[in-house]
């Protein structure tokens, strides 16, 4: 009995390891401590809020920027000031070529082991305002995970020799860049995996076998305590809530 649950663990932990990105280094204690905040200032609270955006396939995150580069996130070059960055994840090819992919083409971003990028976008609105028509989920998490999070996004790029992420093109919208990746991208780990890891580093607790379709990633991130602040309604809604 004992040595078929180990062989069950063992194969739980290789899946699990076949799913998910290689782990990101562990930020320094020095930058965690210099990131905890005890009591609270305007300029500089205890928590700060992150969000989950989602269509009906694909997720991704927004977190503030500010937070993030006092917390060790590497902008690329030239990247805008802004309130938030929103992040997300895919298939090098269907994102830089902008374009419907060919059958053979889906069949290998879907499948098959390949080139990754991550689309950094700058907004300067409120979240809701920037994403009416995807659904988002809110949490306030603790200060101190900032370098939590910039250590996995920076993991996420690979930098040239001035240590900046290298760009790969421009973003679907919003004047943003795709960032080159060092990992690749397959099914199962798609795009909601990708997010799942940046909910970890958020210091959520995420079943990576859980995070693969985007309405378990869903189901994982309301246990860990998110709460569904838009409903994906569009802009008319955004005007009534102003009237």
């Amino acid at each position: 009995m004992k040595k078929a649950l180990a062989v069950l663990l063992a194969a739980a932990s290789c899946s699990c390891n076949f799913v998910t990105l290689p782990p990101a280094p562990e930020p320094s204690p020095e930058l965690v401590r210099r990131n905890t905040v005890s009591t609270y200032t305007p300029e500089r609270p205890p928590e700060v809020q992150v969000w989950m955006i989602a269509d009906k396939l694909h997720t991704g995150m927004v977190f503030p920027y500010d937070w993030l580069i006092e917390s060790g996130f590497v902008p690329p070059e030239n990247f805008p000031k802004a309130k938030y960055v929103t992040f997300s994840w895919g298939d090098r090819m269907a994102y830089v070529n902008a374009r419907w992919l060919t059958p053979g083409e889906v069949v290998k971003a879907i499948f098959l082991p390949s080139a990754a990028v991550m689309e950094c976008i700058p907004i300067n609105w409120e979240v809701p305002e920037v994403s009416p028509n995807q659904h988002i989920w809110m949490k306030s998490i603790p200060r101190e995970r900032g370098p939590f999070v910039a250590s996995y996004l920076n993991h996420c790029t690979i930098q040239d020799s001035f240590g900046k992420p290298i760009i790969a093109g421009d973003s679907s919208w919003g004047g943003g860049v795709l960032l080159e990746s060092p990992q690749v991208y397959y099914f199962p780990r798609i795009c909601n995996v990708w997010t799942g890891q940046a909910l970890e580093a958020c210091g959520a607790r995420i079943n990576p076998l859980m995070s693969i379709h985007r309405d378990l990633l869903v189901t994982e991130i309301e246990r860990n305590g998110f709460v569904e602040v838009w409903d994906g309604s569009g802009n008319k809604n955004i005007e009534n809530q102003e009237d």
